[in-house]
């Protein structure tokens, strides 16, 4: 039930129709008590800029999910960012602090890298193509460099994308080494799409999945529908994998804590979801 009293956690992007997040957090909150609710907000990038700062005035609000196409942009919107978001080019949280700034963190590269483990499968020391530079890919760059991968190669169709990234992680991890104009799968442990191709009806998909080793591990940040074409060809092949809702599972324990709501365990939050596809 909302009442007046009830904590708004705004959840922001366009569309909102793939939004999967309300359908974790709201049944959690109502399991243990918790007088709070999280809200998609459609917002166009035009207007971002503009109404994220008007959110923030509201007298209930207790903080923002963000999601695509805003990640990079609330970079330059916070007052405070955190060493893994500026690391990282982009944001997926935002709360005040005690004195009123806007504080800023990133939670999509540990939810990934948290999914993977436990699965099974190793990060130190593999090689890593990570597809898609925007938000999300950049978090899980970022994550993936400091869980010990020893080749990451970044792929996006915007090279100033790729290259800012790069400039990044090289900088933060010396010993990293970094790879970038090439999304040919082969020869990677782990290949990850972390771009919005699989989104919409007709997508190409953002790999050859045929030059995919059936060894290797894959990843997916789409959460449209949980076995999207590029996993579903994946798995085909013989391929381990991880379904994008995976990263959103292991995330949101981070998220729960950033806003002072506890740390519950992912599959906690997986007993009481009801998420819809």
């Amino acid at each position: 039930m909302i009442s007046g009293t009830t904590r708004l956690i705004a959840h922001i992007g366009y569309p909102t129709t793939t939004f999967k997040a309300p359908m974790i957090y709201n049944p959690w909150f109502e399991a243990q008590g918790i007088d709070a609710v999280v809200v998609p907000m459609g917002c166009k990038p035009a207007d971002y800029a503009a109404f994220l700062p008007l959110v923030f005035r509201l007298s209930n609000i207790h903080g923002a999910l963000i999601t695509m196409p805003h990640k990079v942009a609330t970079i330059g919107l916070a007052d405070r960012v955190s060493v893994t978001a500026r690391i990282a080019g982009a944001a997926n949280a935002l709360r005040l602090g005690v004195d009123g700034a806007l504080e800023a963190d990133m939670f999509d590269g540990e939810g990934f890298v948290l999914g993977v483990l436990a699965k099974g499968q190793r990060l130190d020391g593999i090689d890593a193509l990570v597809v898609g530079a925007g938000g999300v890919g950049s978090a899980i760059a970022a994550s993936l460099a400091r869980a010990g991968v020893t080749r990451l190669a970044l792929f996006d169709p915007d090279p100033a994308a790729t290259q800012g990234l790069a400039g990044r992680l090289m900088a933060a991890y010396p010993a990293l080494r970094v790879e970038t104009g090439s999304r040919d799968p082969a020869g990677f442990d782990l290949v990850v799409n972390a771009s919005p191709l699989g989104m919409n009806q007709g997508d190409p998909l953002p790999v050859d999945v045929t030059r995919i080793d059936p060894a290797a591990f894959v990843g997916e940040v789409v959460m449209k529908s949980e076995m999207t074409p590029f996993l579903q060809a994946a798995a085909e092949r013989g391929c381990r994998y991880q379904v994008g809702t995976d990263m959103l599972f292991e995330q949101i324990p981070a998220y729960l804590d950033f806003f002072g709501f506890g740390k519950p365990t992912a599959d906690e939050l997986r007993r009481t979801a009801a998420i819809r596809y």
